[in-house]
């Protein structure tokens, strides 16, 4: 009896140190930031830039993070001629409780639905990923045939070791804690920058399967490819090391043109090199943009 009393009490502590925990990173991110209309943060909606050029890039941030991160890159896009559209993925930009509610499979839906309704609006059509979401691009360009280019800044193809452990042990740790930090400080090097940005900065166990599990379709689906394709890596990412970077590519069968940017962190569209990323981009485009 004894034993049993124990465990009775141990779980039902750890549920309310886990409760009590979930509260506090919900208040912590929304004195943080304003909530706007349909319960998304102000500056973390989805949007749309006009062009004139009869071309449309989709857009998809990373995980824990919103469209916030591409608005720069989408408005250089934008007046180069090309109208764009970011994505607001599920669970993003609103709170961390609904945070612990995505999954790979809502992900990707959500990518196709957003692609189906650019294709709706031009006749030419591409694909630009940041981290996860290059990721998610990935999937597309392989099942849609009519996505004419590809670009993959800092995607997340890869995980490292030490993110497939957490994950698999997110069962155990996941019990007490529903929140682990995303330590995601190094990913931006520009303060001002960081300081602007709407992430989460914390992963729930289900955040993080729905990455791992986006990672691996999206590996399976490189050979699919055919779309010309840019990759954009930094030296100085905190989320990917060079080594996996340089090797997370190499089973696709399209032609890459791939290029490294130092002196800043893993959200590369928004840190030190912006400007150098949007150019590559822009370069590129203006070579594939046929």
């Amino acid at each position: 009896m004894l034993p049993a009393f124990v465990m009775v009490l141990l779980v039902g502590a750890g549920a309310a140190w886990r409760a009590l925990s979930g509260r506090r990173v919900e208040r912590a991110y929304r004195a943080a930031h304003a909530i706007g209309e349909a319960g998304v943060v102000v500056g973390a909606e989805p949007f749309t830039l006009e062009g004139s050029s009869g071309r449309a890039l989709l857009l998809l941030h990373g995980s824990g993070d919103t469209p916030q991160t591409l608005r720069y890159l989408g408005e250089r896009l934008s007046a180069a001629g090309y109208t764009v559209h970011a994505e607001l993925l599920p669970g993003h930009g609103r709170s961390p409780r609904e945070f612990t509610q995505v999954s790979a499979q809502r992900y990707l839906v959500a990518s196709r639905q957003a692609l189906e309704t650019l294709r709706a609006r031009a006749p030419w059509v591409g694909v630009v990923g940041l981290s996860m979401g290059g990721a998610l691009a990935v999937q597309l360009a392989a099942e849609c045939p009519e996505v004419r280019v590809l670009v993959l800044l800092a995607p997340y193809l890869t995980p490292p070791p030490s993110v497939q452990w957490v994950t698999r042990l997110a069962p155990v740790w996941g019990l007490v804690q529903p929140q682990m930090a995303g330590r995601g400080e190094r990913s931006v090097h520009d303060p001002v920058a960081r300081d602007a940005g709407h992430a989460y900065g914390t992963f729930p166990p289900r955040a993080l399967r729905a990455l791992i599990e986006t990672a691996a379709a999206a590996r399976a689906a490189l050979p699919r490819v055919t779309a010309p394709t840019l990759v954009i890596n930094s030296r100085d990412d905190n989320r990917i090391p060079p080594a996996l970077a340089d090797t997370a590519t190499t089973s696709m069968h399209a032609p890459v043109e791939r290029h490294w940017v130092e002196g800043c962190g893993h959200v590369i569209t928004v840190d030190y090199c912006r400007g150098t990323v949007a150019e590559l981009v822009l370069d590129f485009l203006a070579r594939h943009a046929t």
